[in-house]
């Protein structure tokens, strides 16, 4: 199983220490699928804006359509998460 190297909350600063506070007013706890872009705020910043923007943005889909797909992808895909 491949290894990343992920920023703890507690040592993080600028854009990355700003998007764990924005996780954990969001889910009261920062997923996994979050810390590993730890490395990179500014690519934790877009993907959780990209990830609000699919679920919570304008679109014909329902809000329970979009987390109906977001459920069979990862089953599809064997996401344990």
């Amino acid at each position: 199983m491949p290894f990343i190297e992920e920023i703890f909350p507690e040592d993080a600063f600028g854009i990355t220490k700003r998007e764990y506070e924005a996780a954990m007013r969001r889910a009261g706890r920062i997923w996994n699928i979050v810390s590993i872009m730890s490395q990179n705020g500014a690519v934790m910043r877009d993907s959780m804006r990209m990830y609000g923007t699919l679920l919570y943005g304008e679109s014909p889909l329902t809000r329970a359509q979009r987390e109906m797909i977001a459920v069979v992808t990862s089953r599809v895909n064997e996401c344990v998460y």
